[in-house]
């Protein structure tokens, strides 16, 4: 067949997906009749596909179909929002997935479709969630070692909600933020948009320096500390029971609040206790299922004091009022049928597998990691610019991020810091390659 027809196909089909008469979710017409509406061979006729789903247009599904894909969602965005190409490999942005995923989606739904109350769905559900739901959640929590009562619990729009929803509650503006020198960005933003008062700790060996953090609190009244002591991001480590003990000292001593961020702690397994189990009277503790289980879920939830939980309750209501009863609903029956522990077994496994091919591809590159986690910190040579390489990486196809959100001092270390959790294996291994030949120049 002459390659102006195959062309013109392709084209026909690019140009009705990007005007929106093939809307996302749209399933194309199977191979065989594909065949018979332009009258073409099979083998042009797979060709034809295989260019569109190169190209980041549809998306083929075994025993189901072919697909447009949503082009708009952020399968390229990283932390600062970067343009990236549809083609490229983005090592930005966690959203890990593994093999059976979209069929248990499907199965869930079916289950939801004939479950005997789907009119509840349809009504908005409490700040905070059901009391059957927040009793599912307590139920959850006690894999982490925390216990406390569905009262004591909220759920809400995903963790970053739910350290939106503490922070809002709990800090107000002019208050003393302790954080580490590298801490998560999202509660960097959220300590810039309330116009807290952030206080970067040193880290030693990946850890709050529980000595400067002392010596802070002698100097100015700390009013929280935000922490990851379990699969801190974007280090990886864990903090060993004895300095959680003395933290926990330290905010009974000094009078602050401990937000304990557990986004990641499912990954560390065995690991001490959480924080939450040393203070439970002073620590906000927030995590979700957008890294088990999926991130467009959306479900987090929060475990706090019940004397601070009116206070977050106000707080989900002045933001975004209560959570999808869908979703909730969801994510409870996976809960309680067994399947987000099955999946964070799995994610246990494909992490540490990733983090293997990871090591052999950035071989002779300084890496800090956790052998169970999706990320890692590679530190550049003394002689490298962390833009430099970012920028270059991006002309490649590669999207990297910098050290400069993680950072909540004035300047950043020359460093990338790397998600390995959400690219296929073949791919992961070629682009980290290509990362370390740009790291070591």
């Amino acid at each position: 067949m002459p390659t102006v027809r195959y062309k013109t196909i392709v084209d026909d089909f690019r140009a009705r997906i990007g005007s929106g008469e093939l809307r996302p979710g749209a399933q194309l017409p199977p191979l065989r009749a594909l065949m018979r509406q332009q009258r073409i061979a099979l083998a042009t006729a797979t060709r034809v596909y295989s260019e569109l789903e190169a190209a980041g247009l549809v998306a083929g599904e075994t025993g189901r179909g072919t697909f447009v894909r949503d082009t708009s969602l952020p399968r390229g965005l990283g932390l600062e929002q970067q343009a990236a190409r549809h083609d490229a490999v983005d090592l930005t942005f966690n959203y890990p997935a593994l093999p059976g995923q979209a069929e248990m989606l499907r199965e869930g739904l079916r289950k939801l479709a004939g479950a005997g109350d789907l009119d509840a769905l349809l009504h908005s559900a409490p700040q905070g969630g059901r009391p059957h739901e927040r009793q599912s959640v307590a139920r959850h929590l006690r894999n982490r070692g925390i216990r406390v009562p569905a009262e004591q619990v909220l759920i809400v729009n995903g963790a970053q909600q739910g350290l939106s929803t503490v922070v809002l509650g709990l800090l107000k503006p002019g208050d003393v933020l302790a954080v580490d020198a590298l801490s998560y960005p999202g509660i960097l933003r959220l300590a810039q948009l309330f116009r807290l008062d952030v206080a970067a700790l040193p880290q030693r060996d990946g850890v709050t320096c529980l000595d400067a953090l002392e010596a802070l609190c002698r100097r100015r009244p700390v009013r929280a500390l935000y922490t990851m002591p379990t699969m801190h991001n974007p280090l990886g480590s864990v903090m060993a029971e004895a300095p959680r003990r003395r933290l926990a000292a330290l905010a009974a001593r000094h009078d602050f609040l401990l937000i304990e961020d557990g986004a990641y702690a499912f990954l560390a397994e065995p690991a001490p206790k959480p924080l939450f189990t040393h203070a439970p009277e002073r620590t906000v503790y927030v995590s979700g299922l957008s890294k088990s289980v999926a991130s467009g879920l959306r479900f987090g939830f929060v475990a706090a004091p019940a004397p601070l939980i009116p206070a977050l309750e106000r707080a989900i209501r002045a933001s975004t009022w209560n959570t999808p009863s869908l979703t909730v609903a969801l994510g409870c029956d996976w809960i309680e049928s067994g399947q987000v522990d099955a999946l964070e077994e799995r994610k246990r496994a494909d992490a540490r597998q990733r983090q293997s091919l990871a090591r052999r591809a950035l071989r002779g590159c300084a890496i800090t990691a956790h052998p169970n986690s999706y990320y890692l910190w590679l530190t550049l040579p003394e002689e490298g610019r962390a833009d430099g390489v970012a920028a270059q990486l991006q002309r490649q196809g590669v999207m990297v991020t910098t050290a400069e959100p993680f950072a909540a001092t004035a300047h950043a270390p020359q460093a990338l810091r790397l998600a390995i959790g959400s690219v296929a294996s073949e791919a992961l291994e070629a682009a980290l390659r290509q990362v370390r030949l740009a790291a070591l120049g």
